[in-house]
């Protein structure tokens, strides 16, 4: 591996021009595939086949083909001056008229007026209408909403309040934008504080924004094709940014570093791809594991978010290795410290920030061990608490007009009106399917928790009826989650006395299966990308004691990023601080994101900071100093890649946004916890009480495994290049023993 890759760097150093022409074509091929690509369209998959909320609504779309589930909404809520009444002349006509012109905007399939309806509270004062449109929200042109608002401020100037909910006029959530240019900002902080030159900060970011640009560019110019989005490719964004910085930041480290031992350019790019080059490979293979083993969830949306972010680090990956060589080849001082620009040399300090921290905890391994898992695991409590949904207006801040309805619709018509459930009951094997549909609504209208059951619609063929059950509880109450489950309790003894089926859709069913299936497969998901990353990192160290220390710490880390995440935005401890308004259940996907990325992230770290100390360990170092050699090389990039990653996800807390402020917080905090207190003290306290034995591997399994030479044991002796041997002979001998 190691000799592959010094040979791929000195090619990249020698073809420069052709490399980064290569590169520059690729870039503008698939930008002008995007350019040119249709848009890419919902084709109607399914979010989570197999729940039974997912198929009910397939059953409705399949017995009601007229009703479009996925067209837009708009619902708007009036609120009556106090003292006052909404069904007063002056209020009703305004709403009346508000009604009139929105049904007669041609993308509008029709409006519910609240007057026919019943949509009127108890106390007249509230009302709401539903707008419901032909075409998706994404669909909709600004001429559309501009008609629905105007007509909207006309019932302002009336005197009533009006807030809209539903999707029609919703903001939709994105997490690029101000976000990306704050974490970038950060990372250049960084890097110029890390390296003290402009150049060896600014490649980094150059290679990194152009795999992403690759990246996302693709991603449109496939989504036609393969139903991809820029939601499907928001993590994408986030990783390829992240880990481009990285994988570039510790080639660039290296090369430095052979530049100060005195190689020639040409031979020390070799050299740091050939080293920091494989531990690139590597680190991107776990996380391109942990991504692609979203497929394993079965969540569509997931998988194909996954696979999108698995590329953009594929992309990375490969720009570390060609593109960043290339540029090092056409300004080969210009990352250089200026000291060594002037002088040709830079002195090697026997001891640094890195070196004097390994000691430190060399000396007193027990204890760091002790404090890491202690102090760990006591973050990681909340998550035994964790409660799973799926966030809705609710979580919204007050400031918005989605928030607003949805509080004055709980506060006019109760709790439970924002989340309805959806009852399709499936009556062609009943006798009479009227009274079977009766008996059913009359049945789930008397379950205790069930405010109110609207009368049944049946469909053409009359084989189908639909109807909903309002709740006394909202959408995320754990008894509205109770009343869902003692309502299909219900089914099989309904079934015997009617001859018909149903089954429970709506958005907060949907919400409540889809957060049971997740958490479900959350240890099935967590055990897959553990095992294969074990069997990688088996492979990398040549150890059996490495890898599980690996896991064990990924397991404090994100079991503690979880715990600080149910804290502040379950619990609210510090939400305010985080500009958190309104606590409640954590975002069904969140722990999946977590464990992924952050395992990936995490095996990111320890390759890169192990593998310094396998290397000193197989040219000749004891286990102790091994640990020393590898921090004094290691620490202060990797506590720079972590920073730089911790920036670029802190910049995403900002977000209005709860379900993008929570991604980004429990991602930063993750990298925190695992960078600066399992790889920087928890590692090298278990190397330190494990000793030699960190490294030994039984005969037999040494045998078996494939030897990769990951920490560069064939070039302990640059190759000799006038007949491109892969090194010399002694060179060989030790790779081959190791």
């Amino acid at each position: 591996m190691a000799t592959l890759l010094y040979r791929i760097g000195r090619t990249a150093f020698q073809r420069r021009w052709l490399v980064a022409l290569l590169w520059a074509v690729i870039l503008g091929a698939v930008g002008l595939g995007a350019a040119k690509a249709p848009a890419a369209s919902d084709d109607g998959t399914s979010f989570m086949p197999g729940i039974e909320a997912q198929k009910a609504f397939d059953l409705i779309g399949e017995r009601f083909p007229g009703s479009d589930a996925n067209g837009a909404n708009a619902r708007i809520v009036f609120v009556a001056p106090d003292g006052e009444k909404v069904t007063a002349s002056d209020n009703r006509s305004a709403i009346d008229t508000l009604v009139r012109k929105a049904a007669d905007e041609p993308q509008v399939a029709g409006v519910v007026n609240p007057f026919t309806a019943a949509a009127v509270s108890k106390d007249g004062s509230t009302a709401y209408a539903t707008v419901n449109y032909k075409v998706k929200a994404d669909d909709l042109t600004d001429a559309d909403k501009a008609a629905l608002e105007k007509a909207i401020d006309k019932v302002r100037d009336a005197g009533l309040t009006v807030e809209v909910g539903g999707t029609a006029l919703a903001e939709q959530p994105a997490a690029g934008g101000s976000s990306e240019a704050i974490g970038i900002a950060l990372a250049a902080v960084v890097l110029l504080i890390t390296f003290g030159s402009l150049a060896a900060a600014g490649l980094p970011l150059l290679t990194a924004v152009i795999g992403v640009g690759i990246s996302m560019a693709s991603i449109m110019a496939l989504g036609s094709a393969f139903g991809l989005s820029l939601t499907t490719g928001t993590l994408a964004t986030m990783l390829g940014l992240a880990v481009g910085i990285d994988y570039a930041l510790f080639v660039v480290s290296r090369y430095r570093e052979e530049r100060a031992n005195g190689h020639t350019p040409h031979d020390a790019t070799g050299l740091a791809v050939g080293t920091a080059g494989s531990a690139v490979v590597f680190a991107g293979l776990t996380v391109v594991i942990a991504l692609a083993g979203l497929s394993v969830i079965g969540v569509p949306m997931l998988t194909k978010m996954g696979l999108c972010a698995a590329g953009a680090v594929v992309v990375a990956v490969l720009i570390a290795l060609t593109l960043v060589p290339a540029l090092l080849g056409m300004w080969p001082n210009a990352v250089l410290p200026r000291r060594m620009r002037k002088n040709g040399r830079a002195a090697q300090p026997a001891d640094n920030g890195g070196t004097r921290w390994a000691r430190f905890v060399l000396r007193r391994p027990l204890t760091v061990l002790l404090v890491c898992v202690a102090g760990l695991g006591a973050l990681a409590l909340p998550a035994t608490q964790l409660e799973m949904g799926m966030p809705g207006a609710e979580s919204k801040p007050v400031s918005s007009t989605e928030r607003r309805a949805y509080d004055a619709l709980a506060d006019g018509f109760g709790a439970g009106f924002n989340g309805p459930l959806t009852i399709v009951a499936d009556v062609r094997g009943a006798a009479d399917p009227k009274a079977a549909a009766t008996e059913i609504a009359k049945e789930i209208g008397a379950t205790r928790g069930v405010v109110s059951v609207s009368p049944a619609q049946f469909n053409q063929a009359g084989d189908t009826a639909l109807f909903s059950a309002v709740p006394a509880t909202g959408p995320n109450d754990e008894h509205t989650k109770d009343l869902v489950q003692t309502i299909r309790a219900e089914r099989a003894v309904l079934e015997r006395g009617t001859g018909a089926t149903f089954e429970v859709t709506g958005s907060t069913a949907m919400n409540i299966d889809i957060a049971q299936a997740l958490q479900d497969a959350l240890v099935p998901y967590l055990t897959v990308i553990v095992v294969l990353a074990l069997l990688l990192l088996l492979v990398v160290f040549r150890s059996v004691l490495v890898p599980v220390k690996a896991a064990f710490g990924f397991l404090l880390s994100v079991l503690a990023a979880l715990g600080s995440v149910v804290a502040v935005f379950q619990w609210g401890w510090g939400a305010g601080l985080l500009g958190v308004e309104q606590t409640g259940p954590i975002m069904s996907l969140m722990p999946i994101f977590l464990v992924g990325i952050v395992f990936g992230l995490a095996m990111d770290y320890e390759v890169f900071l192990v593998a310094r100390m396998r290397e000193a360990f197989v040219h000749g170092d004891r286990a102790p100093q091994a640990v020393v050699t590898g921090f004094r090389h290691s620490a202060r990039v990797v506590v720079a890649a972590a920073v730089i990653m911790i920036a670029v996800f802190s910049g995403f807390i900002g977000s209005g946004e709860s379900m993008i402020k929570t991604i980004g917080f429990g991602l930063a905090v993750a990298v925190l916890f695992d960078a600066f207190v399992v790889r920087m003290a928890l590692v090298p306290a278990v190397l330190a009480l494990l000793g030699d034995r960190a490294w030994w591997l039984p005969g037999w399994l040494d045998r078996l495994l494939p030897h990769v030479d990951v920490e560069g044991a064939g070039l302990t002796t640059p190759p000799v290049h006038g007949n491109g041997s892969a090194g010399s002979e002694p060179a060989r001998q030790e790779s081959a023993r190791v």
